[in-house]
């Protein structure tokens, strides 16, 4: 069975917190039969409906396909962390591409941010957009890099970073794991679902013709392209592969170069005047472990809790057990807190943490692998993406020029190699080191 499949039935949300208290869309019917279409967008999560969105306002017809339902994957099951940069700090970058080329990407995450802003008011999406994502120590010595690294941001690109000792840090997240951290109130959290159903919609006004439960099967090179799916096929000028973590084997190279991983989610019951003792700001937190934890408030004060990471296609058996396991070492006074909604998603990383776009053919454009950055690098890619499709090239020729590593083994030994190496990180973590 493929990914796509694996852990959820076809054409249904998983039982989040986010599908719960989102107004969902009537299905899309599947393609049944031939379409022909100037772009065919294959995925329909951040970076496919972004980028059908700005192709359809720029005149051109596009035809977008998902083999599950709008935002089913990674786009309506995350965090909600909307940062500024990129998934590697500017510090890493600068080591990679230098500091000037650094620079240029760190612009580009600023812009990302903004894009996401712009489209959420353009648009009247609800998204419950809030500012604030602080990033904690769980040591002395995370905590003085945290410090360090917000000098050197305020030194070299003039971006104010605010500093906490562990009193301070406490005033924002009251964690006995914590010794301190730093704040950016430039970057921001929100309902990841609500804006991927407001994108959607979005592109249904714009002239997007929308086929769900279309599962891509193979591609035809040439020009114009051919998408085969499972019950027909779409001719098209351009081909933009949108999957990421369930591009599957569409694209060797991607495949290659992209890994899914799973992540889980845990929403508590309503913590009403008790949310004071997790956060007594309404700010999203990530910490600085390896396998890092992440969390916020939803807006009825119910923790929303990431944690945990697997690899291979099933979910654990009991999510909310995977999660209340970090989840209490953060606040253990919450070992005995129902869990309400519990659910795992697939998302995509590379061996550099920094995304992959890539040009499969000349009319052949794929963009993923965000690894865990992706609600603002995913909508970006979609928009650099279509510029690329309109000749416009600049933006996705920055990112593509990002250098890619495949994995070890390339497709077939990426996941053990790697879930070997996370098992090494998962206990670092856990023993302190």
């Amino acid at each position: 069975m493929q990914l796509i499949y694996s852990n959820d039935r076809r054409g249904a949300y998983p039982d989040s917190w986010y599908a719960a208290t989102t107004t969902p869309l009537q299905p899309f019917a599947p393609l049944k039969g031939s379409a022909t279409a100037d772009v065919c967008v294959v995925g329909a999560g951040y970076t496919g409906l972004s980028t059908a969105l700005h192709l359809a306002q720029a005149g051109r017809d596009v035809v977008l396909i998902d083999a599950q339902r709008v935002g089913f994957g990674a786009s309506g099951r995350n965090g909600g962390q909307l940062g500024t940069g990129q998934r590697v700090d500017q510090k890493g970058l600068e080591a990679l591409v230098g500091r000037d080329d650094a620079k240029h990407l760190w612009g580009m995450g600023l812009d990302a941010v903004a894009l996401c802003l712009d489209l959420i008011k353009d648009h009247s999406i609800d998204a419950h957009v809030k500012p604030g994502v602080a990033w904690s120590g769980s040591s002395q010595a995370d905590v003085d890099d945290l410090h360090r690294y917000a000098d050197h941001m305020d030194t070299h690109y003039a971006y104010s970073l605010e500093r906490f000792d562990a009193q301070g840090f406490a005033q924002i997240c009251p964690s006995p794991d914590y010794k301190g951290g730093i704040l950016d109130m430039g970057s921001y959290h929100l309902h990841p679902l609500a804006f991927a159903l407001g994108l959607a919609r979005a592109c249904v006004a714009a002239g997007v013709r929308i086929f769900e439960g279309t599962h891509a099967q193979s591609i035809e090179h040439g020009t114009p392209a051919t998408v085969r799916t499972d019950a027909g096929r779409i001719t098209a000028t351009h081909v933009v592969l949108a999957g990421n973590g369930y591009l599957g084997d569409l694209d060797r190279k991607v495949a290659s170069r992209v890994m899914p991983i799973n992540n889980f989610i845990a929403a508590t019951a309503p913590l009403g005047d008790e949310a004071v003792r997790v956060l007594a700001r309404d700010v999203a937190v990530a910490d600085s472990r390896f396998v890092v934890n992440y969390f916020r408030l939803s807006h009825d004060r119910r923790l929303l809790f990431g944690g945990g990471e697997s690899y291979g296609y099933r979910f654990p058996k009991d999510i909310a057990a995977k999660v209340r396991g970090p989840m209490t070492q953060v606040f253990p006074h919450l070992k005995d807190i129902p869990i309400d909604y519990a659910w795992g998603g697939t998302l995509a990383i590379t061996m550099k943490r920094l995304p992959f776009l890539y040009r499969a053919a000349p009319n052949v454009l794929s963009a993923g692998g965000y690894s865990g950055h992706g609600l603002g690098n995913a909508v970006q890619a979609g928009q650099l993406m279509a510029q690329a499709v309109e000749g416009q090239t600049d933006g996705f020729d920055a990112m593509a020029a990002i250098p890619s590593t495949p994995f070890p083994g390339g497709g077939a030994m990426r996941t053990p190699l790697l879930a070997l190496a996370m098992t090494w990180y998962a206990l670092r973590d856990r023993l302190g080191i």
